[in-house]
């Protein structure tokens, strides 16, 4: 079985290149992020047309997260409230921002991790309030699925200063590097997940997003911000999982590439 995440950033703009990176890639499941469109206007039918079930939840312009997948998923939902409850949730599930399935007896998560703007802004303490959901949200699913839980996506996180082409200071204020995110995906990833990157490549320099600005990629300026976080289970099975940097190198791409994992 393999498993990708992509950050697309709009589905639409870049539906082409989904579409050829499938033919050439025919991952099993598909969990895509930004995909910036609601639910009536996603482009369901050349995915169909390749042959992949689609499940989604998107909103206007902003957000928005999707699971492509060649067999049938069961137990589709999306947001927090279906696990912690809407009580507990609150606004969090306005922003579309996560999407589950399972597929042989593995959860599969899909998210969309806010990005948090400034370091001194109410998105950047939004994001760490979302991340706790989060914690939460794994740490019930994790009691549920013995045979595995797969999280991926857009995390917007470097976990390590390796992850991220700039030298990080100590108390860095700079999103995605602070020691306040990153001290919240510890406290996630102590529930009991691997970083399945992190299991087959030690490597600095490898980079799952790159600015558009400043000629960003060409002169390797990345983050690694994409990730798949395994439970016990599943990182035992694990075989690979790579970055495939080629979609980046395209025509109007997206700023992300796809990160693929293999059991």
């Amino acid at each position: 079985m393999k498993i990708a995440t992509w950050n697309v950033n709009s589905i639409r703009t870049r539906l082409d290149i989904v579409c050829n990176w499938l033919k050439e890639n025919p991952v099993d499941i598909l969990g895509l992020q930004e995909t910036k469109v609601v639910d009536a206007q996603f482009p369901r039918s050349p995915l169909e047309e390749l042959g992949y079930h689609v499940y989604i939840s998107g909103q206007k312009a902003y957000n928005g997260v999707a699971l492509l997948s060649r067999e049938p998923l069961s137990d589709v939902s999306m947001g927090f409230a279906p696990v912690l409850g809407s009580e507990r949730v609150g606004i969090f599930d306005d922003q579309k921002r996560l999407i589950t399935g399972v597929l042989d007896g593995i959860r599969i998560i899909t998210v969309y991790v806010p990005n948090g703007s400034d370091y001194l802004s109410d998105k950047y303490h939004y994001k760490l309030d979302w991340l706790v959901l989060l914690q939460e949200y794994l740490q019930i699913l994790l009691s549920q699925h013995a045979e595995g839980l797969c999280i991926n996506g857009d995390f917007n996180i470097v976990p390590e200063d390796r992850d991220v082409y700039f030298e990080v200071p100590e108390n860095s204020q700079k999103t995605g590097t602070t020691p306040k995110e990153r001290e919240a995906l510890q406290s996630i990833l102590q529930l009991g997940l691997t970083d399945a990157f992190r299991q087959f490549n030690e490597d600095e320099g490898q980079y799952s997003w790159w600015d558009y600005r400043q000629n960003s990629f060409k002169r390797g300026r990345g983050w690694r911000i994409d990730h798949h976080y395994l439970s016990e289970p599943l990182r035992d099975r694990a075989k690979s999982c790579i970055i495939d940097v080629a979609p980046r190198h395209l025509t109007r791409p997206s700023d992300h590439t796809p990160v693929i994992v293999e059991f």
